[in-house]
């Protein structure tokens, strides 16, 4: 459900007998990674904000628990599912190397059970205690990311985060959808934006790992162009970023703070890409992923701040 929303690190810390075995039994911390819970976090803070700023006060306190529960149980599932397709590829890459399914410590068919059992539930906390506008558009990204995205586009384009970035991006539109039973153009602005913070954010971190893609054949920019028009890439695509941030300003969503902030922020990044454009090879790399984290982060932030400071009013044009 979200290659864009990449996790920043490998969070499971366990050792096993490795990919040919499962003498290591697995605990609850294997489990907890097949859900990328670093991503899963950010995705839900995405969709948190997206709660608030489709209501002009409070997010009903069910909605607010069993929506975000259920989002998140489905990105655990869509994360578990590419867990166990990747197990071959993640095997053979550093930062993937110790997870559990390539380490033999979940097996696949254990996997498997876990990633429906979660995606089960989650679908259904969200037709049955909050609405099931929300439990289709999140069930899509989960297909999505689960099978479109990880099954065919990873292994098919180097364009394949930029395709299937969408999925990644839908939190806030389903935060949206799970207060207001709606679809709203405001809330698709918020998808749009971190449609456009993603390839600059995940190529980032490909740049870095360039040789690793290569060795476990996945196709991914540096490896199919090289680094360099990677690097170009990234600033043009920041230079996208920083003009559909300014959208929710434009159009009357948002007010001057959120402006001032998307702006800033803006700059930010491409500094970082300009600066990783003129260094030499990977250098500067992490530290351009590093600062794009913080600034979806921070952009988000300050749209919820802004939202309260300085209400201005909204219309729902898009009812389903």
């Amino acid at each position: 459900m979200r290659e864009g929303l990449i996790e920043t690190s490998n969070t499971d810390t366990n050792t096993g007998s490795g990919p040919s075995g499962l003498s290591a039994k697995p605990t609850w911390r294997d489990y907890l990674s097949l859900c990328k819970p670093n991503v899963v976090a950010l995705m839900i803070l995405t969709s948190l904000i997206g709660m608030f700023l489709a209501v002009p006060h409070m997010v009903p306190i069910d909605i607010l628990i069993f929506g975000n529960l259920g989002i998140a149980l489905c990105a655990g599932s869509a994360a578990a599912i590419n867990h166990l397709v990747d197990r071959h590829v993640d095997i053979k890459m550093a930062r993937t190397f110790n997870r559990p399914v390539a380490q033999g410590r979940v097996s696949p068919q254990n996997a498997i059970i876990f990633a429906i059992a979660i995606g089960v539930l989650g679908t259904a906390i969200l037709v049955l205690l909050v609405n099931t506008l929300t439990a289709l558009l999140t069930l899509i990204s989960l297909l999505g990311y689960a099978f479109v995205y990880t099954l065919y586009l990873k292994r098919a384009t180097p364009q394949n985060i930029v395709i299937g970035g969408l999925a990644g991006a839908a939190p806030p539109l389903l935060g949206w959808a799970a207060v207001t039973g709606t679809v709203d153009p405001y809330a698709l602005l918020l998808v749009l934006i971190i449609f456009a913070w993603t390839p600059p954010h995940f190529w980032a971190l490909a740049v870095h790992r360039k040789d690793e893609y290569a060795k476990a054949d996945i196709p991914m920019l540096p490896v199919t162009h090289g680094i360099r028009y990677t690097k170009i890439h990234i600033v043009l695509y920041t230079l996208i970023l920083l003009a559909v941030s300014v959208m929710p300003y434009a159009t009357g969503m948002l007010n001057w703070l959120y402006l001032l902030g998307a702006v800033v922020l803006g700059l930010g990044f491409l500094y970082y890409a300009l600066r990783m454009l003129l260094s030499k090879a990977t250098e500067y790399s992490m530290e351009t992923f590093k600062y794009s984290i913080i600034y979806l982060m921070a952009l988000f932030a300050i749209m919820l701040l802004d939202h309260y400071l300085y209400p201005v009013p909204k219309a729902v044009v898009l009812q389903f």
